[in-house]
């Protein structure tokens, strides 16, 4: 039952990988992403993407079930998906993982460019995200970081020595309300305001009183205004829910994907067809997980997963079938415990360190 390096890339099936991992890592893994093959019958170079749609979906199944032990309670899984396949490994994941812990189905566009051969220009994928728990998921689930313009919503009119602040208003339905919150506030200038019809305010009189006397509420810069609740920057959790759509500028392409790969100059021309961008794995792992907790990806490809986990500060365990591909993800590797400078290194400033570990 010895744990290995928190940092492994192991060469072999990964049913048969997997299924030795259970005794070490059952309930330990804090996300799990798979970029599966999408069974739309191509014959890439680094593996063949041609099982029969019966075959994948059994196969695909038999994946999730081997996968679901290694969740912890709080943690999740994101899988990658095209049209052609969502439907079906939705209902595969519903099976696995329970309907009640669909967390959503995200929709990254993969490409900006216009696909002019097809009857429409295919320009998405999918994220399947599912929960072991999605209660427990949802107290993990990290707010992205606020943008300038969400800061900028924070000021400081009346030079409070607190720093700066937003205001917020200070009624809510009145559906659930009892007598104690509904009541007429004075302001200092003697203006008096009741909640709006149909609401009521948030705290009782006594409450209200406290939060006038010790500053927190705003009247406007003349004191007549309607009163609203300071929100002080120092003592908010600021930050943006994740949304469903991820743009090419939130989450790259797959063209800057094989960009990422030619650079580092460990492949010839021919790169992966289909390798992700390592900004669109860092948007998961910047709302999925904690430092050093480990990443578990059972179809590691070109190494996306390793490289951003290991920049990121999270521990990993990649699993590949091909020699060919745990050879230049070896490759990769080196380079990034090296300092290179490609992907999301300057986002997360990575500057070089560490190890990791082949298996065979």
């Amino acid at each position: 039952k010895k744990e290995m390096t928190p940092h492994a890339i192991i060469q072999g099936n990964n049913i048969d990988v997997l299924k030795q991992l259970h005794l070490i890592y059952d309930n330990k893994i804090g996300l799990i992403y798979i970029d599966p093959p999408y069974n739309r019958g191509d014959d890439f170079r680094f593996y063949k993407d041609d099982m029969l749609h019966d075959d994948w979906v059994k196969s695909m199944n038999k994946v999730l079930e081997e996968l679901s032990p290694f969740l912890e309670d709080d943690a999740s899984i994101w899988i990658s998906i095209d049209d052609s396949g969502m439907a079906y490994l939705k209902v595969c994941c519903d099976s696995v993982f329970g309907r009640e812990n669909f967390v959503s189905t995200i929709v990254w566009q993969k490409r900006t460019s216009r696909e002019n051969r097809k009857s429409f220009s295919n320009n998405h994928e999918y994220i399947l995200v599912y929960a072991k728990d999605i209660k427990k998921f949802k107290k993990k689930r990290k707010l992205l970081p606020p943008t300038e313009e969400l800061l900028k919503r924070y000021k400081n009119p009346d030079n409070d020595p607190r720093g700066d602040w937003q205001s917020i208003t200070l009624s809510v339905q009145a559906g659930h309300a009892v007598n104690s919150q509904f009541y007429t506030i004075v302001s200092p200038t003697g203006k008096r305001h009741d909640p709006p019809q149909g609401r009521c305010w948030i705290y009782n009189q006594d409450r209200m009183l406290k939060e006038i006397e010790a500053g927190n509420i705003w009247f406007g810069t003349d004191g007549n205004a309607v009163p609203r609740l300071k929100k002080f920057l120092h003592a908010s959790k600021v930050g943006i829910v994740p949304e469903t759509l991820w743009t090419s500028e939130f989450a790259g392409t797959t063209e800057i994907a094989k960009k990422e790969l030619l650079d580092l100059k460990i492949y010839d021309d021919i790169v992966f067809d289909t390798p992700k961008p390592e900004i669109l794995i860092y948007r998961i792992m910047q709302i999925a997980t904690n430092p050093k907790d480990i990443v578990m990806d059972c179809f590691g490809g070109s190494g996306t997963t390793a490289s951003v986990a290991h920049k990121f500060g999270r521990n990993y365990i990649c699993i590949d079938a091909s020699s060919d591909a745990i050879k230049h993800t070896e490759a990769r590797m080196n380079k990034v415990c090296s300092g290179e400078s490609g992907g999301v290194s300057e986002l997360v400033n990575w500057i070089g360190g560490g190890n990791f570990t082949i298996i065979e």
